[in-house]
């Protein structure tokens, strides 16, 4: 499947398809459902207007309720009984409960009365019966990429096993090409001869794309690199690509192997730009107040909670590195046992962390322990979307292990991130070198529009509680 890429962030692009057309077919059944319940506000002129924009409210929540809970990820990563069950939820309880809420400010009673009911069932018939032709017909091998892989060693070997891992599709590996002098390690039914040239390969197969995943390009080295043919074949529409720009483009990541200071340098991203960041603050501010907003009820309840279980202090501030190495420090809700650490040294979080409190277990899967940190937005020392702050005594040690790390402090960290919708908590350094590569996605590509998708995409982590530890 082809992609479009929207301020360097790529979508599928038939599922920006798929998008339109079930929002044509949301706002259709919120239409149909004012039409079946209450037939006598259609007719009236003066109510026309608000017939409307309850349809385009309609379809917009619950079109942005499914992409919230992971549903079109869920039709191609698991089945579509996953799918269904995943879009009863975002209808029925997030887009219905968010519609609830719009609805008594914004409609009449008159029109709600009914109307919501009808337009979720009607919506819900129609909306699984179009995703099931979708997801029969889109994956076809007619509308599949089909990708020649130049290499067949170590890193060939990865890309399968990250390809396998991430249940990604779109495309058919129709084979690989081993390189001279490098080993093999890819199935040997995948090996393809290039005999004479790589050109009747590309011609066979109906090639739309090469890989390029030589572990050695240098002639040298034994080396096979046929630079004077990828480039007849790039100047005839065959698209060349670098292996790093394939994890970026499918996988949403940046693999470290992969990336050197020159490609970070000179090729796209990691750009500043005034405009950008006043956006992004501007956006911080504003959803910041709104969530304060809604929220401080809970807080509230929060800080009671975890006094009457525990006594003071009912918040707990950590020292966090942020923007450019500065360290500041984190609020949230404790969580944990008073002197959790009580001989002073930093220790990761384990799963099923006895430190924890029944409340702290709450809180935590729940993410009510992270909303003191809205201040710290509000204070500049975060933004809502960024990597998620490590503590100094981390930081150091990682920095020292992993390659590019201090390259993800270029940006505020935030209250929520890539990384945590990609990868669950971590809590060693192989977590943290995990985590990293979607870190560095970020802080390559980060926009306003990445930092609304991630915001939207957060309801699933925090509803489904997960890389909770």
């Amino acid at each position: 499947m082809a992609h479009i890429r929207v301020f360097n962030h790529y979508i599928q692009s038939p599922y920006v398809v798929l998008a339109a057309i079930e929002f044509t077919i949301l706002a259709a059944c919120a239409y149909l459902s004012i039409v079946l319940t209450q037939p006598a506000v259609i007719l009236e002129a003066a109510q026309f207007g608000l017939v409307i924009r309850f349809t385009l409210i309609y379809a917009s929540v619950m079109l942005l309720s499914t992409f919230s809970m992971g549903v079109y990820e869920t039709g191609v990563k698991e089945n579509f009984a996953a799918m269904a069950v995943r879009s009863v939820v975002s209808f029925c309880l997030v887009g219905g409960i968010l519609m609830l809420l719009l609805g008594y400010i914004l409609f009449s009673v008159s029109v709600m009365k009914g109307a919501l009911f009808t337009a979720v069932a009607l919506s819900l018939a129609s909306v699984l019966a179009v995703r099931y032709a979708f997801y029969s017909v889109v994956d076809a091998v007619r509308l599949r990429r089909r990708i020649l892989v130049l290499g067949a060693g170590k890193k060939a070997a990865q890309m399968i096993e990250s390809i396998r891992a991430e249940a990604s599709v779109g495309f058919d590996i129709v084979g690989f090409i081993p390189s001279d002098g490098n080993s093999i390690e890819v199935p040997e039914h995948q090996l393809l001869d290039s005999v004479g040239g790589i050109g009747h390969l590309v011609s066979k197969h109906n090639v739309d794309e090469i890989v390029v995943a030589l572990d050695d390009r240098r002639r040298d080295s034994g080396g096979y690199f046929p630079l004077d043919e990828l480039l007849d074949w790039k100047l005839n529409g065959v698209r060349i690509t670098p292996l790093v720009g394939f994890y970026e483009r499918e996988l949403g990541r940046i693999e470290l192997a992969e990336i050197h200071p020159g490609w970070m340098v000179f090729g796209d991203g990691f750009r500043y730009s005034r405009s950008r960041d006043g956006g992004k603050r501007v956006f911080d501010i504003g959803i910041s107040l709104v969530l304060l907003a809604l929220v401080w009820p809970l807080m509230l309840m929060t800080m009671l909670a975890v006094f009457l279980e525990t006594g003071r202090p009912v918040l707990y501030k950590q020292q966090r590195v942020g923007f450019n190495g500065r360290v500041f420090e984190i609020v949230k809700f404790r969580s944990m046992t008073q002197n959790a650490e009580q001989d002073g040294k930093a220790v990761w979080a384990q799963q099923n962390d006895a430190r924890v409190t029944r409340i702290g277990a709450f809180i935590r899967n729940t993410r009510l322990d992270e909303l003191p940190q809205i201040f710290n937005v509000l204070k500049g020392e975060m933004s809502f979307v960024g990597p998620r702050p490590e503590r100094p005594e981390f930081v150091g040690d990682l920095a020292k292990q992993l390659p590019y790390y201090e390259a993800r402090h270029r940006v505020k960290p935030g209250l929520m991130g890539w990384a945590q919708l990609k990868y669950p908590y971590g809590a060693s350094v192989e977590d943290a070198a995990n985590k990293l590569v979607y870190d560095l996605y970020y802080v390559k590509n980060h926009s306003v529009l990445l930092d609304v998708l991630i915001v939207v995409q957060s309801v699933e982590v925090i509803l489904l509680g997960k890389g909770v530890r």
